[in-house]
């Protein structure tokens, strides 16, 4: 397990993809743009929350636990999903999920669709915007449009679930990239301009919510 100073030390990176060391009068600046694949049991003993095995000292075990990452680390996680443990049978039955290569193709095609929509928005490769995690919190109306049900829902979610406006910012990102992925799954063979110009819906923001932390508790 990691420290939680360790923990802390992740939050300037994470927001603005470098790491700054300080020394005596001097400061130095590493690029650390990295993606962050996170995982942790719900509590000490891991059975909070399964179907079978009882945690003993259920909720105060999971609060303890989980009270390591601090508020500010978690709000910088985009998308937090509850993973059930993979029963025997599962693992017996060895069942194949998709592949690599499939997921890689929808990928390469979805961020082809956002560089259609960063160029015609006025983005260009010296923007330094070549992904939706990278569009600054500045730009984001001017690249990411929502319709008028998708703005009433963010707006009513961010009130009720009191999303700091690095939450709603990062909703929107992962709103988009998921509208993206629709897309192609959709039509990967040609992708319209149109089509990437199109509002975000509904949809695609409520699912976007339901990956973060305040939602999903």
């Amino acid at each position: 397990e990691f420290s939680r100073s360790v923990l802390e030390a992740m939050r300037q990176p994470i927001e603005t993809g470098k790491a700054v060391i300080a020394r005596a009068n001097h400061h130095v600046t590493y690029p650390a743009n990295f993606q962050l694949v996170a995982a942790m049991n719900p509590c000490r003993c891991g059975n909070l929350g399964d179907a079978e095995l009882e945690c003993h000292r259920a909720p105060k075990c999971g609060m303890e636990y989980q009270s390591k990452l601090s508020g500010p680390i978690l709000d910088r996680i985009d998308m937090h999903v509850d993973v059930p443990a993979v029963s025997v049978m599962d693992i017996a039955e060895g069942k194949a999920g998709e592949t690599s290569e499939k997921v890689r193709e929808r990928v390469i095609a979805a961020r082809e669709a956002q560089k259609m929509r960063f160029e015609a928005a006025g983005y260009g490769p010296e923007s330094n915007i070549f992904t939706n995690a990278d569009i600054p919190a500045a730009e984001i109306e001017n690249i990411i449009k929502l319709d008028e049900a998708a703005r009433a829902l963010i707006k009513k979610s961010a009130e009720r679930f009191k999303l700091s406006a690095r939450a709603y910012h990062r909703t929107l990102r992962v709103a988009q990239t998921i509208a993206d992925l629709a897309l192609v799954q959709k039509n990967i063979a040609k992708i319209t301009l149109n089509e990437v110009k199109k509002p975000l819906e509904e949809a695609f923001i409520a699912q976007a919510l339901s990956y973060r932390r305040q939602v999903l508790n």
